[in-house]
């Protein structure tokens, strides 16, 4: 496991100025709480905080056009006009004032994460301000202005790394990073989701496998409304693993949307705290496994801001720190104190939902009558042989 001196958090007080306004969902102070949890649980006795620089515009357009960074540039000086085409000034994506500035900013942390853990000052590293995983080349979209994870898995390209995979746990389709690597076999992309049907952005079927010469580097695995920790760990261990082992990565790059749980607001999957927890676990152990430890791991989607997001993020934090946090931990007097005052509510007693996830392995039978089971089906017999496995078990 990585000791002090082998992981990272990338993090600064600036990175929370990515504030879309007091009335839209995705709020900041969600990133500000976690650390603050992180930092009262002791998270940080094994998890050094660097800082990082804002991504330059000759950086951002190695994911993004010219024409929309300027759009943004402008914009983020004169946030009184909009700019529809580009997804800007809209009900998800507002304009707001330097809006380039907080995302670049952001972009920079997830490219600096990915730097410390490339060039082996650290094992792991993680950005919870990022994961902005909708952002097109020019569009922005679901409250994503530039593409953080994109733009990290593109610098690994151009340094050196043959073979990166990116696993989006996010409850919404990573679409973002999909397109932007979907002619590229040096990059598989994973995404396990809400369905396409029932969720925002209406993409990410089983059947978009990846581009010509590609094929089989893009993997969807969309759940039905409703999927719990049983059914979840059971569509990922289905599906997930195995494509990896096959593509043999040099680097794990992640994003952590914590959306999926049964308490957020905006979608329909119903984890807990505790069935997030057991996919970073999951994920970790992949990376060791497959990529000498090598992870970059970021936040993403996750809007019950007091409940959920803080707890679930400081669990990341402490995985990737090397030093996990039991589930039953208390929460720290300090915090909840800290969130009474700033929003009269009742913090949360202890780090778990108190649930114990488990899950029935694919091999032990498939149920064709089961949305879920006919969900994971169609993702393994999708990709499993352009990418020579067998989908049968």
């Amino acid at each position: 496991m990585a000791g002090p001196d082998r992981a990272c958090v990338v993090f600064d007080e600036q990175l929370t100025s990515y504030d879309f306004g007091a009335s839209h969902p995705m709020a900041p102070v969600r990133v500000d709480l976690t650390m603050r949890l992180a930092r009262d649980l002791g998270v940080f006795d094994h998890l050094p905080v660097v800082g990082a620089a804002p991504a330059t515009e000759d950086e951002l357009a190695l994911v993004h056009t010219p024409s929309y960074i300027e759009r943004v540039q402008k914009l983020s000086a004169h946030p009184e006009y909009s700019d529809v085409p580009h997804g800007l000034g809209t009900e998800d994506n507002p304009v707001f004032a330097r809006m380039h500035e907080a995302s670049a900013l952001i972009a920079g942390a997830s490219v600096e994460a990915a730097r410390r853990v490339w060039t082996g000052e650290v094992d792991r590293a993680v950005n919870v301000s990022g994961g902005l995983h909708h952002a097109m080349p020019g569009r922005a979209s679901g409250f994503c202005i530039y593409n953080d994870v994109a733009l990290a898995i593109r610098w690994l390209l151009d340094h050196g790394a043959e073979r990166v995979a990116y696993v989006d746990v996010d409850a919404h389709h990573g679409d973002g990073v999909q397109a932007m690597f979907w002619d590229d076999p040096r990059v598989l992309t994973i995404s396990v989701h809400e369905g396409p049907q029932t969720l925002f952005p209406g993409t990410g079927y089983a059947t978009e496998t990846g581009g010509e010469g590609a094929e089989g580097t893009a993997v969807n695995v969309p759940l039905p409304p409703g999927t719990s920790d049983a059914g979840w760990l059971r569509a990922f261990h289905a599906v997930v693993p195995q494509v990896l082992r096959e593509f043999g990565p040099d680097i794990l790059v992640t994003q952590h949307g914590c959306d999926s749980h049964m308490d957020d607001p905006l979608t329909n999957l119903m984890l807990s705290i505790d069935g997030q927890r057991a996919s970073y676990l999951v994920l970790r152990d992949l990376a060791e496994e497959l990529c000498g430890g090598k992870w970059v791991a970021t936040g993403g989607g996750g809007y019950a801001v007091m409940d959920v997001v803080p707890r679930a993020w400081a669990h990341l934090l402490a995985i990737v720190s090397g030093h996990p946090l039991s589930p039953d931990t208390p929460v720290p007097d300090r915090w909840r104190v800290h969130v009474g005052d700033l929003a009269g509510l009742a913090a949360p007693l202890r780090m778990t939902d108190g649930r114990q996830p488990g899950y029935r392995a694919w091999e032990q039978g498939f149920d064709p009558a089961s949305w879920l089971d006919r969900s994971i089906n169609a993702a393994r017999q999708a990709v499993f042989p352009l990418v020579g496995i067998d989908p049968t078990y």
